[in-house]
């Protein structure tokens, strides 16, 4: 892997978000050398974080001497157009953002934020990893994720049936499974 011949043409984003919230714990972890170099030597061409309310400021990087080509943003309107040019997600752990990387078929990196208090979205992104929909993740174990990740190793997830989710929906609200 991480040869560069086609490098021009054949761009693999990963994109990072962290929605609204204000998550710099993973834009730390995703702007560290280390996590850097494997997304490289694993074939991924460009890194593009969205930051959100975050005060950390990862270090932007043209690419020029083969490494990534990294750059962020704060906001924008619709994320939408860059996770459908996404080959990989890496994503806070909010619903929003996962079933809409889902429904794109993405491969998707769930890194769940570990200052939540009552943090329901760990307990979603857990359960969708566990049937393999998604690799779930914490700021410090993300660099292992990313290194040990088998994309074939991912089940699709078709939203076309609600029954598991609103049974899951239901166990986190204490109603009796039908």
């Amino acid at each position: 892997m991480g040869n560069n011949e086609d490098r021009s043409n054949s761009k693999r984003i990963v994109f990072v978000t962290v929605g609204t919230t204000c998550f710099d714990a993973l834009v730390k972890a995703v702007d560290t050398q280390e996590v850097k170099e494997t997304l490289s030597s694993k074939g991924y061409t460009d890194l593009l974080i969205q930051m959100g309310r975050g005060s950390y400021v990862p270090t932007k990087s043209s690419g020029e001497d083969g490494s990534l080509v990294v750059d962020y943003f704060t906001f924008s309107s619709s994320i939408a157009d860059n996770l459908r040019s996404a080959s990989l997600v890496i994503s806070h752990a909010g619903s929003g953002s996962i079933f809409e990387t889902l429904r794109l078929g993405k491969p998707l990196i769930v890194v769940v934020n570990e200052d939540l208090m009552d943090n329901h979205q760990s307990e979603l992104a857990e359960e969708l990893a566990e049937r393999k929909h998604l690799f779930c993740a914490r700021p410090q174990t993300l660099f292992q994720t990313i290194a040990d990740m088998d994309l074939e190793s991912l089940i699709t997830y078709h939203p076309g049936d609600a029954t598991p989710v609103a049974k899951l929906i239901n166990k986190f609200l204490g109603f009796p499974d039908d």
